[in-house]
């Protein structure tokens, strides 16, 4: 079998269709949604009435499981949507960079970014999180075709377009990606003269366009914007502050929240790779132009974006998960392949040397994608077992009459209510709540009648009913 041109655009494509196969083999389709999943898709599932849209939400997600979710209430239709998707906009944006980068070394990006296991765990999920990675991936390739390529108005559209994706669904990490594209254009002014102000124009309009619906809704819901933020740092701990880096680190492999983070260091030996990133960032930026005639522009460009994208969650919040730092990982591994690139090509060893050198690459970056794999099959089992908890649940509810139209509460009561059928917030319905084992109910069930659930794994609850 031969393999493709250097500069092949099938690179990237084979790099989206096996992250895709490995979301479909690797993450069961058949895997239950969570707490947060269910609020993004319930306000658009026709299954059961929404769930409470609290205030650090956005509604770039909905929009993106609208399609079937509004079809279908099918877990797997949803899960098999989201997986060829994510593969999809992977490949789009890597094609993205292709002006700019070899089409290998793009697929090696790929690789490195998708390789990861909370990529794989998260592409088939409703959550903000790898859409805001793929759309800042994206954004930074845009404006740096645009910077040093002599992009054109397309380029300045895929930067407003972009960036308001970002936006309609994680509006912080939207921020914190335009800041330092903004102030790149004033420290390289004498570059991007002629291109400052339409650059900045784009990152604003980007912003504007993606976080207009956000703050419509902060006033009519909430009042005004900054009820809404007070709301979102109150929900999250605070905003300030926070040295949640040994969380971050702690949580790597997971659990998938770690809050509060104290649990100890799982599996310490596979954290190697993290410390490493780094120094292959480095690598990549200063020998950039080993590998593109543009030189270390566009990978610095993203080392500064990657690393503030990360700057929120490792210093101004109490607590961590692994899924908040995916979108400085998708902006990082274009460096990252960068400087995998001249370890293999353009470090100065003999010619002899060379082959050997690009194998033990590959044998590194094989073992990396192993280790990875160990995490997400430990990650998704118990996700599964603890999502298939549900559903006894729910089972065992509708043999006891608890039918639409009702009202679950208690522990874990809005996936559970989704599953059933039922509301999770209001008044209308019957009622039910669910108290984990060993736990009192609350003073106004305490005289119902008590049903112990049998049959789970994870959730052990008994749900009162009137």
């Amino acid at each position: 079998m031969r393999l493709p041109e250097r500069d092949s655009f099938w690179w990237p494509v084979l790099a989206g269709a096996a992250f895709t196969a490995a979301e479909l083999a690797f993450v069961s389709p058949r895997m239950g949604l969570s707490w947060d999943e269910v609020v993004y898709v319930s306000q658009v599932s026709r299954h059961a009435p929404a769930a409470w849209f609290d205030p650090p939400r956005a509604r770039g997600v909905p929009l993106i499981v609208a399609p079937v979710a509004f079809v279908t209430s099918s877990v797997v239709a949803l899960r098999i949507y989201l997986s060829v998707l994510a593969g999809i906009f992977l490949v789009l944006a890597l094609l993205v960079w292709r002006p700019l980068r070899a089409g290998w070394v793009l697929g090696l990006a790929g690789v490195a970014f998708g390789g990861l296991w909370v990529a794989q765990y998260y592409g088939p999920q409703a959550m903000p999180d790898m859409w805001s990675a793929l759309g800042a991936l994206a954004a930074v390739g845009f404006f740096a075709r645009y910077a040093y390529a002599d992009g054109g108005w397309g380029s300045l559209a895929g930067v407003l377009g972009c960036i308001a994706g970002v936006t309609l669904v994680r509006p912080g990490d939207a921020v914190y990606l335009s800041v330092p594209l903004v102030l790149s254009l004033l420290v390289w002014r004498a570059q991007f003269v002629r291109r400052l102000w339409r650059l900045a124009a784009a990152v604003v309009g980007g912003l504007v366009a993606g976080g207009l619906e956000w703050v419509v809704e902060a006033i009519v819901r909430f009042g005004s914007v900054g009820a809404r933020l007070n709301g979102a740092a109150a929900e999250q701990g605070g905003f300030g502050m926070h040295f949640a880096l040994l969380d971050e680190l702690k949580a790597l492999n997971g659990p998938t929240l770690c809050r509060p983070c104290t649990v100890g260091y799982r599996q310490p030996e596979l954290d190697l790779w993290w410390l490493a990133l780094p120094v292959l960032v480095a690598l990549g930026v200063i020998f950039a132009r080993a590998v593109s005639v543009f030189g270390p522009g566009p990978g610095a460009l993203c080392a500064v974006c990657g690393f503030c994208l990360a700057a929120q969650y490792l210093f101004m919040i109490n607590y961590s998960a692994p899924r908040f730092l995916l979108p400085a990982y998708a902006v990082l591994a274009i460096p990252v392949a960068d400087g995998l690139a001249w370890l293999i090509t353009g470090s100065p060893v003999r010619q002899s040397l060379r082959p050997p050198l690009a194998a033990l690459v590959g044998c590194l970056l094989v073992l990396q994608v192993v280790s990875q794999h160990l995490v997400l099959d430990h990650e998704a089992g118990g996700t599964i077992a603890f999502h298939d908890d549900y559903t006894v649940i729910v089972s065992r509810l509708d043999s006891l009459g608890v039918r639409p139209p009702c009202l679950v509460s208690g522990v874990q009561y809005i996936p559970i209510a989704w599953y059933a059928g039922c509301a999770s917030t209001g008044s209308a319905g019957r009622p039910v709540v669910l108290v984990p084992d060993g736990e009192r109910p609350p003073a106004y069930a305490r005289k119902w009648h008590a049903y112990r659930i049998t049959g789970t794994t994870v959730l052990h609850v008994t749900a009162y009913l009137p």
